[in-house]
Order: C-alpha cells, then sequence, then structure tokens
C-alpha cells in the first residue's frame, strides 16, 4: 500500500495536475460600477471531443475518516474537472501525472485550506471528493457530451494530513 503525507496545496505544487482556485491569490478588478470584484480567468477549463458542453453541478460529499483508505484513482481524459468549496469545507486532493500508467512514486497529496478549489486537467489521475471535517458543498465544472470521459485505475493508497 502506498502512504502518502497530504501537504497543504500550493500552486506551485499542485501546476503539473492543474490549477488551485482562490480570490485570495489572484488578479482581481471592479465591476458592476464598482460594487463587484472580478476575480478573473482562475481555472482553464477544457472541454474535447466532440458535441462536448460544459456542465455546472453542485455535489454534496460525506465526510471521510483519517487515515484514508483508497482503492482507486480517475480521470477524465475528455475534460477538466473543476472543485470549488461553497462553505470553506476542507478536502483532501490525491492526484497523479496523465498517463496510461500510475507511478506510484508520482502520487501527491495535498490539503486545502477550505477557501482553496482545483481544477484537474484534462487526463490527470486524482482521487474521488474525499472532505474532511463535516459534510460538504463543491460547486463542480466539468465536461457532458458525448464519449466515455471516466477511466479507473486500481491503487492502494493511504493518506495521512503532514504534521
Amino acid at each position: 500500500m502506498l502512504e502518502l503525507k497530504a501537504e497543504p496545496l500550493t500552486p506551485e505544487a499542485f501546476a503539473p495536475f492543474g490549477d488551485v482556485i482562490d480570490a485570495r491569490t489572484s488578479a482581481s478588478f471592479p465591476i458592476n460600477a464598482g460594487r463587484t470584484q472580478r476575480h478573473h480567468d482562475l481555472a482553464k477549463v477544457e472541454t474535447l471531443g466532440e458535441n462536448a458542453r460544459t456542465l455546472i453541478n453542485i455535489f454534496v460529499s460525506q465526510p471521510v475518516t483519517l487515515p484514508l483508505e483508497l482503492t482507486f484513482l480517475e480521470r477524465h481524459p475528455q475534460g477538466s474537472q473543476a472543485f470549488m468549496p461553497l462553505h470553506e469545507e476542507r478536502f483532501i486532493v490525491v492526484v497523479a501525472p496523465p498517463g496510461e500508467l500510475i507511478k506510484p512514486g508520482d502520487v501527491r497529496a495535498f490539503v486545502t485550506d477550505g477557501r482553496q478549489g482545483v481544477n484537474y486537467h484534462a487526463g490527470t489521475w486524482h482521487a474521488i471528493q474525499s472532505v474532511l471535517d463535516r459534510e460538504g458543498e463543491f460547486l463542480v465544472v466539468d465536461r457532458g457530451g458525448d464519449g466515455n470521459n471516466c477511466d479507473e485505475y486500481s491503487l492502494s493508497l493511504r493518506i495521512h494530513l503532514a504534521d
């Protein structure tokens, strides 16, 4: 079983897998007669393949127990998938680079601070939603349309939070 410590999520560490969505660190500008601050272009939404379209969803996830044990990672080869917590829910992010095989040494684990979201690039292997502390609601942006857009890869993992 692969043992991982979930490290704090940073844009630099997560860059090979996708984008960190965090208004606190983004460029912004005022709109709507100065009443709204627009945090612009926070993630690259990818919808690949024929008849692809962007979906906006809300997922409600139950909290996991630690250490988190996983038996597979999944990927979406035809589109990105973004998760943004709606109520400052912390969650664990487990990822591996795109490719047909997952090398155990390439698997990384992160923990968000509750105000960060993630956008997995198309083809990035990732764990299922793993919210900590309490039930979580997430705004999810991903790909709809024709074709299979979910592959699973069997892998035995145990995730702990870093000290």
